[in-house]
């Protein structure tokens, strides 16, 4: 049984109703051809800039045995070169394979809008692109051809919802932002850290979560209990008698902390000694001998 491979969205062929198997002419105009590798070009315009080395070695290790199974797609130049649409990727490997040619459907009349748009569709089509190059390249369709987002949900075969969260990454410090790229953190992560406004916050937060290895639900949990309004002190000493505001006020003189009263319907309660680091747990341990003494 053939497995479908999971992407983004709808095949690279239902958008340029192109088939690997097709007859030489598909019903797009588009025909099928071996161009000799040195005609080829790249696209100046190609949106991946970046080509993991190790993973061309090993796809032209298969190209030598196997041969290009897809073919890629190009469009005729006035000189006579073929310019890359998409495969550029099984381009660079052949060409480290020492191929001669390379199977192609040759586009006809493929304006420079369209190229572009041809060229980033693919690219946020590839599995291994991670969640900021995917936002990246939709947020340069939005921009650069025009495309409002429900168009560009249509495109890749996504509701323009699922659109709106990858572009909302953007929005994110440059340092959550690395951290998606170099996938300590997940999408799921990342979307719910723009829940909470404060920049610094937010890189406070990622950096928790790389630390403890906090998991989406852990993060969720965070994030919602930073949003959660807290008493305020005048609300806690309005609520309580006159001696637990003097007991605080005692407690603080010697701990030099922030000491608060959380009483329960029972009539009980605790006495909470409020701390920001290691240190301060040190300074109330000395504080502690030192009144014992």
């Amino acid at each position: 049984m053939s497995t479908k491979p999971k992407g983004l969205g709808r095949g690279l062929g239902a958008i340029f109703e192109i088939e690997n198997k097709e007859l030489p002419e598909s019903k797009s105009g588009s025909t099928f051809e071996l161009i000799d590798i040195s005609l080829i070009v790249p696209n100046p315009k190609q949106p991946r800039t970046i080509f993991d080395e190790d993973a061309l070695q090993e796809l032209a290790d298969s190209i030598r045995t196997l041969g290009v199974i897809q073919p890629i797609t190009v469009k005729k130049e006035a000189d006579g070169k073929y310019m890359i649409i998409s495969g550029e990727r099984r381009w660079r490997a052949s060409q480290l394979a020492q191929a001669t040619t390379i199977p192609a459907y040759i586009r006809p009349e493929v304006d420079d809008q369209a190229l572009l748009e041809m060229a980033i569709v693919e690219n946020v089509q590839r599995q291994d692109l991670n969640a900021i190059e995917v936002a990246l390249s939709l947020r340069r369709l939005v921009e650069e051809c025009n495309l409002t987002q429900d168009k560009l949900g249509e495109r890749i075969g996504k509701r323009r919802s699922t659109v709106a969260n990858y572009m909302r990454l953007l929005k994110l410090p440059a340092e959550v932002q690395l951290a998606l790229r170099e996938e300590l953190i997940s999408m799921g992560h990342a979307r719910a850290l723009i829940a909470v406004e404060d920049p610094q916050q937010q890189i406070a937060l990622v950096k928790k979560i790389v630390k403890k290895g906090l998991s989406v639900r852990q993060t969720e949990e965070m994030v919602k209990a930073l949003s959660t309004p807290k008493p305020t002190r005048e609300e806690n000493d309005e609520e309580f008698p006159e001696e637990y505001s003097r007991l605080v006020e005692q407690l603080e003189k010697v701990f030099t902390q922030e000491i608060s009263i959380r009483k329960n319907n029972k009539g009980g309660g605790k006495i909470v000694i409020g701390f920001n680091s290691d240190e301060d747990i040190r300074r109330i341990l000395a504080q502690l001998d030192s009144s014992m003494r």
